[in-house]
């Protein structure tokens, strides 16, 4: 969640840029459909199978869609921009200008980075050999936490639950490298395969920094150990989505009792925060950590935090450091065969560290004032359609329908880019990219703990301008669309309106809808975690969200792998309610006006059905399925197609589905909710 910074730029970009952007026909392209397929069969290969049969999976793609295709076409214009920047010399020292170019000249500068060597990482790793006794344990990981550097636990300033109004420190609990704890503790054949391998490339990173072989694989055995223990005492993600479960206050008296082992006021001490209290996320998870931190000796602490070091700081290192975290991270564990050109990976570090300086650059290229006004127009007649749905519900009272639409009232809407740019108050080199990257995490982790005591800010933006993404912060109380999203296929200015609601409209009706998901209905109209519902609501609310569960849970991606039903639930809800009000707010539209004449042989409601599907529409190697399975809240793109128009009665009318049809589930599973 970021902020803003107005300054004036003079950055001037050729037409070149502009032309970046593919030529296509405006909406739905029927080139993209597989009119072999059935509407009615399979929405998502009727909708897509054109587009997937004519796109193949890039080499240095895990995954390769509509979200894809738009951050590609933004990461060109940002090619352009940095190009450019980075380019002269002659920049104001503190510029955005000199800031974007020098840290990506920084980073395209391979020959330096492989003649420097390890001298960059070699204080680190000194600082970590200093450990010699367990219980110098907490200052040694608040220097590093300090630093941006991992290792068995998180903390973090955000705003308090329950009272939104206040920042409040939150311990989460962390220390493991592999993507999720399943990958420690199932004793499937694919976990028992990454378990080995991931021990291998520890071992091989290790070697790297001098480790003679055997040596290397010995400590990779510790590394997996520790991290197994760490795995054991985690939370799963399916509990990590209850906020009640989540919250959990204690002061620092009560953390050095319940979690003894490990001195918590010597570690924030260290850290040179004052706390009077703050948020337990998990806590077992910390009772077990200072049981851990007490126990496991110095040397294994040692292996374990420098393995964390050097694989949290592989990619700024020579080549054979990033070439090897790619053969686990991207062949092993995503089945992706290529690596990402150089120029690729240094933008997207230079957007994920100075994102809003960046940001600046992009949004005069791209973004035009008229888009923001059209996209703001639908947001508010989003807003309309789920004020009416919500006021016409049968299953919910009227006392828990009026905090609802307060609720609504309430929501926050942010656009394209911050009214108040952020600023970067941390020197960047043209020569150092390590250390503009550690500087820049530095600060971002000094500018997070200093909001302890102060006003809630709530300009701060969660996303950069560039990303191809959007969010709904339920403490906030708002949604939120970068710039990045606001691009064909998602809103398309040439575009027809059944498309555009179909499409961007279903994005802002999925996160409208997060706000009365099963997570995000816990939260009140001011964000705090605050219930607002009878009982008798709460029960018939949950006998739907069952329903989504059922029904998510029977679908199987993955030979022998089926969607979590409980971890996507939230998502899940978001797509049926969200396609739902997108349609509403789509019919409102066109009260007053004729009925527009079909396009391509498709009415419009044909084409907002059309629309939805477009933006889910990928490829995906198995490999980063099977991970994403494991980790991702959402559903696979032809199950977020697929599973929510089956259950709308506007989708069957549209395209006349039959009873007995794949894509008409019965009356009776249907989950009606929003």
């Amino acid at each position: 969640m970021t902020s803003p910074l107005r300054a004036s730029l003079c950055l001037c970009l050729g037409l070149a840029a502009f032309s970046l952007v593919a030529e296509s026909k405006p909406g739905v392209d029927p080139v993209n459909l597989d009119t072999a397929v059935k509407p009615c069969d399979d929405f998502y290969t009727f909708a897509n199978g054109g587009w997937l049969k004519s796109h193949s999976l890039p080499a240095d793609k895990a995954r390769y869609g509509a979200f894809e295709e738009v951050s590609e076409r933004n990461r060109a214009i940002l090619k352009g921009i940095l190009e450019e920047t980075s380019a002269k010399t002659t920049w104001a020292k503190g510029s955005v200008q000199q800031k974007v170019g020098d840290f990506y000249a920084s980073g395209m500068n391979e020959a330096a980075i492989d003649q420097r060597g390890l001298a960059p990482l070699k204080p680190i790793l000194s600082t970590i050999e200093g450990l010699k006794d367990v219980k110098q344990l907490p200052a040694l990981l608040a220097k590093l936490h300090a630093q941006g550097l991992p290792g068995g636990f998180g903390f973090f300033v955000g705003q308090d639950m329950k009272d939104t109004t206040r920042y409040m420190g939150s311990l989460m609990q962390g220390g493991t490298g592999l993507p999720d704890r399943d990958y420690y503790l199932k004793d499937d054949a694919r976990s028992r395969d990454i378990r080995a391998k991931y021990e291998t490339h520890v071992a091989k990173m290790f070697e790297l920094v001098g480790d003679t072989p055997g040596l290397a694989l010995a400590r990779a055995k510790v590394v997996l150990d520790l991290e197994t223990r760490l795995a054991q005492v985690q939370w799963s993600r399916v509990e990590m989505r209850n906020p009640q479960k989540r919250y959990n206050k204690r002061t620092l008296d009560q953390m050095a009792t319940e979690a003894p082992g490990f001195n918590w006021k010597g570690y924030f001490a260290a850290r040179g925060v004052k706390l009077s209290d703050l948020n337990l996320t998990q806590p077992s998870f910390f009772q077990a950590f200072g049981k851990l931190a007490s126990e496991v000796p110095a040397p294994q602490w040692r292996t374990y935090l420098r393995w964390h070091a050097l694989n949290a700081t592989a990619n700024l290192l020579p080549r054979a450091f990033g070439e090897e975290s790619f053969a686990f991270q991207g062949k092993v564990l995503n089945g992706t065969p290529e690596r990402e050109p150089r120029a690729k990976r240094v933008e997207a570090a230079t957007d994920n560290t100075l994102g809003e300086a960046l940001g600046q650059l992009y949004v005069k290229a791209t973004f035009p004032p008229e888009s923001k006004k059209r996209v703001l127009d639908m947001v508010e007649n989003l807003r309309v359609a789920l004020r009416e749905r919500i006021t016409n519900l049968d299953w919910m009272g009227a006392d828990t329908k009026q905090q609802a639409i307060k609720k609504l009232n309430a929501f926050g809407v942010k656009i394209g880019y911050p009214d108040k740019w952020k600023t970067y108050a941390f020197d960047v080199k043209r020569d150092d990219y390590f250390g503009n990257v550690r500087r820049a995490s530095a600060f971002r982790i000094q500018e997070n703990l200093a909001k302890l005591g102060k006003s809630i800010d709530r300009t701060e933006w969660g996303m950069t301008p560039p990303t191809v993404n959007a969010y709904y912060s339920p403490t906030m109380n708002e949604i939120v669309f970068p710039a990045g999203i606001l691009q064909p296929p998602f809103f398309d200015p040439k575009a027809d309106d059944a498309v555009n609601y179909g499409s961007l409209g279903f994005v802002i009706g999925h996160e409208m809808t997060h706000g009365f998901d099963d997570s995000g209905s816990q939260f009140d109209a001011e964000g705090n975690l605050k219930n607002w519902w009878t009982e008798a609501d709460k029960k018939a609310y949950q006998s739907r969200t069952d329903l989504v569960v059922n029904q998510y849970e029977a679908y199987e991606p993955l030979k022998g792998e089926h969607v979590n039903g409980k971890l996507t639930l939230g998502e899940n809800i978001a797509d049926i309610g969200g396609l739902k009000i997108a349609f509403a707010a789509y019919q409102n539209s066109l009260k007053g006006k004729a009925t527009p004449a079909p396009i391509d042989g498709f009415s419009g409601p044909q084409r907002f059905f059309l629309g939805a599907a477009a933006v889910w529409r990928n490829h995906i190697r198995e490999a980063a399925l099977s991970v994403r399975l494991k980790t991702d809240p959402h559903s696979p793109g032809r199950e977020r197609v697929n599973g929510p128009l089956s259950n709308l009665p506007e989708f069957y009318e549209a395209f006349g589905c039959a009873d007995g049809q794949a894509m008409k589930r019965d009356a009776k599973v249907r989950p009606a909710i929003w």
